[in-house]
């Protein structure tokens, strides 16, 4: 059974840094692209990053400059750190695991950028 398992949210204060990790239980890792979406209270879910098997990174424009996605292949998870955290960036974040016609979510993992 696949699962993906987030961890590393909580409370900050604005202009401040988390880093948010995945661990995924899942075959091949390797070959899966990796990414992490957020989801604010009444809004739709949305892409924060991405990260392809061959590494090549993909990010959204409202978060460039902001974090970073990384991953290793040897311990299977993914993660973001993620800097300058506004308020707007509260928000659920979601682990994501896709390849072909599969596509993972982990259950998500709180940020509250607040002071």
């Amino acid at each position: 059974q696949v699962q993906l398992v987030e961890s590393g949210g909580g409370l900050v204060q604005p202009g401040g840094s988390l880093r948010l990790s995945c661990a995924a239980s899942l075959s091949l890792f390797s070959i899966y692209t990796m990414g992490w979406y957020r989801q604010a209270p009444g809004k739709q879910r949305e892409l924060v990053a991405t990260i392809t098997s061959d590494g090549i990174t993909d990010y959204a424009d409202s978060m460039k400059g902001r974090v970073t996605i990384s991953r290793d292949n040897a311990k299977n998870t993914v993660s973001l750190q993620m800097n300058s955290l506004k308020p707007d960036d509260t928000a659920v974040y979601y682990c994501n695991a896709a390849f072909v016609g599969a596509k993972y979510w982990g259950q998500g993992t709180q940020v509250t950028v607040s002071s």
